[in-house]
């Protein structure tokens, strides 16, 4: 009898530590830079409005006049940027471009103390992928979200610019400079462009 109660014992000792053991190498340190439930949910909630920004300006033609105002030409430039572009370190806004795009933006991020960048990207010659920023705000932070949407752009697109006349014409000048090439000379697609916006808390 005696016997069996120290086997018992032994048992009952064993199962601690194993648990023990597997709790410890379950339990993680919660550090301010540690992932919460709270930062999950601004993310989400970050990368819901943005995809809502893409999806509204694309369905009423925002979306794809802010890809087309477009400054071929500018001053003191051997390249072309965004028109009235003021980011001191390349072709891009400093913030939300002037046009219904912008204000989008401004109404989804503008007082939420919400940094963002917006990206376009473009087939280049030979499938090359051509990155050319819209608005650059900064370098994102950790947990950044990135939502894109792609718009089909057609030879007969316009400038919504001062720029006169289509994007199609001014690609083929070789005065004039449009970031994104004609991807198909032989039929009416131009190109088909991603724009990708960045966000993030500051």
């Amino acid at each position: 009898m005696r016997g069996q109660a120290h086997t018992l014992e032994a048992f009952v000792a064993g199962l601690l530590v194993l648990s023990g053991i597997v709790f410890a190498l379950q339990a993680t340190a919660v550090t301010p830079l540690s992932a919460s439930t709270s930062n999950q949910h601004v993310g989400n909630q970050e990368r819901a409005m943005a995809a809502g920004v893409l999806e509204t300006t694309d369905a009423n033609g925002s979306l794809e006049e802010a890809i087309v105002y477009w400054n071929t030409t500018p001053d003191n430039q051997d390249r072309g940027e965004f028109y009235g572009a003021n980011a001191t370190d390349g072709t891009a806004y400093a913030d939300a471009p002037p046009n219904a795009f912008g204000r989008a933006l401004d109404d989804a991020f503008g007082e939420r103390r919400t940094a963002f960048n917006v990206v376009v990207h473009s087939f280049g010659e030979n499938a090359s992928l051509t990155r050319t920023w819209m608005v650059r705000m900064g370098i994102p932070s950790s947990d950044a979200v990135t939502v894109g949407r792609q718009v089909t752009l057609f030879d007969d697109a316009t400038f919504s610019s001062p720029e006169a006349g289509n994007i199609s014409a001014a690609a083929a000048n070789p005065d004039r400079r449009f970031y994104a090439s004609d991807a198909s000379r032989d039929g009416r697609l131009f190109n088909v462009v991603e724009v990708r916006i960045t966000v993030w808390r500051i």
